[in-house]
């Protein structure tokens, strides 16, 4: 199956000291092989972040 599930984590929050916020997500292996990346809610900050792909 090419589609694989992937958590997504706030790359702002630990450099301000808040908590991460973490969301989950799926990706096509074959056709998207390089890291997840996308802007996301991150309530502790109360506002849109990036949200990069963590292992």
């Amino acid at each position: 199956m090419p589609r694989e599930i992937v958590t997504i984590e706030c790359t702002e929050a630990r450099s301000e000291g808040k908590p991460p916020s973490r969301y989950m997500t799926s990706r096509n292996k074959k056709l998207q092989t390089e890291k997840v990346e996308k802007k996301k809610y991150n309530p502790f900050l109360r506002r849109h972040t990036v949200h990069r792909e963590i292992k």
